[in-house]
């Protein structure tokens, strides 16, 4: 590999076989318990911290220098961020890629800030890693990676806001009111990089297909998918089920969440990264 890929936990990709390929930690903190997102976080137990306290909740995004350190050494840089309509990661990225560069002469960073999370962020990395093996240039590949995010797109669905509403992201209320009626929030990235939610389904199947349907009416035709999910195989299976009912040949690719993606989604949720 000629290129270097970096990108923040956010992705849920801690490796990639056969690739150069490093990766920075967003970190979840509540109470006196800093949750860093790496392998070995144990989710469950976050998860049933987080949801046993009252206490407020939040994020905090990799600084500078971890962005220099994961660079470290490479001539070519991609890094891909969460959407920087949610976190700092990508602002601290872009800070880092221009020390680079100025410290490493004839270095080149790209900063991709993805407008998305999780799934979606992943696609993106698997393209840089496809350019890479064509022997696309580093400008080739800036260019091809561009026009694919431009048919990429993210669907979530959350079976709780409570730490949506500990953020500060929603209100308490409606997170209550979500949780007593049993609602699933079915939602998007938007082009600006917000999560924009859509639809609101009670119960499982209304879900699923509200999901299918956000995914076709966004431009989903049959291209590649990757769900992950926190600990809701139901939901998954389910989803698996539907579209390859009406898509037999759409590849799609299953995983679970990680620190940051199970902390905004929560048990029971899912993100969907897929191709339009």
């Amino acid at each position: 590999m000629s290129f270097r890929i970096t990108a923040d936990s956010s992705s849920n990709v801690y490796a990639l076989d056969s690739a150069d390929y490093s990766f920075v930690s967003l970190k979840i903190n509540c109470e006196d318990r800093e949750f860093v997102d790496a392998p070995g976080l144990d989710i469950r137990e976050m998860n049933e911290f987080l949801a046993s306290t009252k206490s407020r909740s939040g994020t905090s995004c990799p600084n500078v220098q971890e962005w220099l350190d994961a660079f470290s050494g490479a001539k070519e840089v991609f890094a891909v961020t969460i959407t920087s309509g949610l976190s700092g990661s990508c602002a601290a990225a872009r800070s880092a890629a221009e020390t680079y560069m100025k410290m490493n002469e004839g270095s080149k960073v790209c900063v991709v800030d993805s407008l998305s999370a999780g799934p979606e962020m992943h696609l993106l990395i698997d393209k840089i890693v496809e350019c890479d093996r064509l022997g696309m240039s580093f400008e080739e590949t800036e260019k091809a990676v561009s026009e694919y995010s431009k048919r990429t797109g993210l669907v979530f669905s959350l079976k709780s806001l409570n730490n949506l509403a500990k953020n500060g992201r929603v209100s308490v209320a409606k997170a209550k009111i979500a949780g007593v009626l049993g609602i699933r929030v079915v939602g998007i990235a938007s082009d600006q990089g917000t999560l924009q939610p859509l639809r609101n389904c009670r119960g499982e199947a209304k879900n699923i297909a509200g999901i299918v349907d956000t995914m076709v009416e966004t431009g989903y035709c049959g291209g590649r998918v990757i769900i992950v999910h926190c600990f809701n195989e139901t939901a998954v299976d389910m989803l698996v089920a539907t579209l390859k009912a009406k898509y037999p040949d759409a590849p799609i690719e299953v995983y679970l969440t990680g620190g940051l993606c199970s902390f905004y989604a929560e048990d029971g949720g899912l993100m969907i990264g897929y191709e339009k």
